[in-house]
């Protein structure tokens, strides 16, 4: 949306997508991307990198002290 380039609104894209896909997995965004920056040189292999994916993370471990906001309260 507010990308200069092609290259610059694809990244934007892919970002996010990962943050809805982590949202839609119960994850909290930020906690979960903070995991998959800290992880990712860490990996590896194709295997590694997958487990970083939101429906394959611990999602108890990644949102641990993080409490949901219901309807503003």
């Amino acid at each position: 949306m507010f990308s200069d380039t092609v290259q610059g609104a694809k990244a934007s894209a892919n970002l996010y997508s990962l943050v809805e896909t982590a949202k839609l997995n119960g994850l909290e965004p930020y906690r979960y991307l903070h995991h998959v920056f800290k992880e990712l040189p860490k990996a590896q292999s194709l295997e590694d990198i997958e487990q970083l994916l939101p429906w394959q993370v611990d999602k108890e471990q990644i949102n641990q002290g993080w409490v949901k906001k219901v309807d503003g309260v």
